[in-house]
């Protein structure tokens, strides 16, 4: 018997060039195609061209350009709709988000809600949209107890699921030696891996003033201490990151010993760069992922929830950002530094659990899209 060709449309942040998001990306897709090889996805991008050329998808459109009859049209062909993963559930852009799963809902179309996080979600309507939106889902998975908490507060009753970030079970493509050699990662020195975010929705208390200054002096004190070199790793490759560590870099006393990472890479590629790295210092979630999954001890800089979640599930440590001076920053560096045998072993104990909880998501899907009677509102 011929397995039914499902179709399945795929919505959150994707084709903005931010490798986090792609590496979310990739890794559903890639599990959805492991599972059933013949099956019809269509990712909703910001860039459709970039999503058909970066990721193994069937179509690729720019739903939030469309008129609402059009977009009603291309949510009526899908079995499933996917809304997510990553942190999608916050105050500016939420009813940009939402709008998708309005109208899967209208139209009788499932949806699962993959491995999300949330906040900030402090407008009192927006929360009564996620909870007007979400209770309709077929199934809700999130990848933090944070996200948990935040969906239950603002009264989410459908039960909720926790699992993990997708990008765990990302696996790495390989690199020329050329072109570790171009970004000076075969020298013979020391190698810290750093990461930078710009202010956003997202993070809109960060101070900025006070953060580059933060891994300026930070950056600075593991070149003397340690003999390093100091790599900026841009996951928004095309302008915030770039722009961000390049202010840092000019707040650097030691300059000449840090640098940008020039490459164009993907999501898998850049995964195996970092196993280059001897330590990591970041901001952006998926950084601190990618050092995980490659076992590269890390000290994380959490401007938001997902961070503090992320570190949680690992149990190490982290200073609030808000709060910290350089001074606590580099006490907190050099003593995680002086523990990296530790956070190795407790990487090691904790991602092989993380992991299995990310495959649970693909599996609620599936369960879904083959029984949807089970899951009818």
């Amino acid at each position: 018997m011929t397995e039914k060709n499902y179709k399945v449309g795929i919505t959150g942040s994707y084709g903005g060039m931010n490798l986090g998001d792609e590496s979310i990306l990739e890794t559903i897709i890639d599990r959805l195609r492991e599972t059933i090889p013949a099956i019809n996805i269509t990712v909703f991008s910001k860039n459709p061209a970039d999503t058909l050329q970066r990721q193994r998808v069937d179509n690729s459109i720019a739903i939030r350009d469309l008129v609402r009859k059009e977009a009603v049209d291309e949510i009526k062909k899908l079995d499933l709709l996917i809304f997510g993963g990553g942190g999608i559930i916050y105050d500016r852009d939420i009813k940009i988000y939402l709008r998708e799963v309005e109208i899967a809902n209208e139209v009788g179309v499932p949806v699962v809600v993959y491995a999300i996080s949330g906040g900030p979600l402090n407008d009192p309507e927006n929360r009564k949209l996620v909870v007007k939106h979400l209770n309709l889902a077929a199934a809700i998975t999130v990848r933090d107890r944070q996200s948990m908490k935040l969906l239950e507060e603002v009264g989410v009753k459908k039960k909720i699921i926790l699992t993990a970030d997708p990008a765990l079970l990302l696996q790495p493509s390989p690199i020329s030696e050329d072109l570790i050699k171009r970004e000076g990662l075969d020298q013979q020195h020391r190698k810290i891996g750093f990461s930078v975010r710009e202010p956003g929705p997202a993070a809109p208390d960060l101070d900025i003033e006070h953060y580059h200054t933060l891994l300026a002096n930070t950056a600075d004190f593991m070149v003397a201490r340690l003999d390093a070199d100091i790599f900026f790793v841009p996951l928004e490759q095309k302008v915030h990151d770039s722009q961000q560590s390049h202010r840092v870099i000019s707040r650097m006393r030691h300059a000449n010993r840090a640098t940008v990472l020039k490459g164009e890479y993907t999501s898998s590629q850049l995964l195996t760069l970092i196993k280059h790295f001897d330590f990591c210092v970041g901001m952006r979630l998926h950084f601190l992922i990618f050092s995980a999954v490659q076992g590269v001890p890390f000290a994380a800089l959490p401007y938001a929830s997902k961070i503090h979640g992320f570190l949680q599930e690992l149990d190490i440590p982290a200073p609030p950002l808000k709060e910290i001076t350089a001074g606590d920053l580099i006490a907190y560096i050099d003593k995680l530094w002086d523990m990296q045998g530790k956070i190795k072993e407790k990487i090691a104990l904790k991602i092989e659990e993380l992991q299995n909880r990310a495959r649970m998501t693909n599996d609620i899907v599936i369960d879904v899209l083959k029984n949807p009677s089970k899951y009818a509102k």
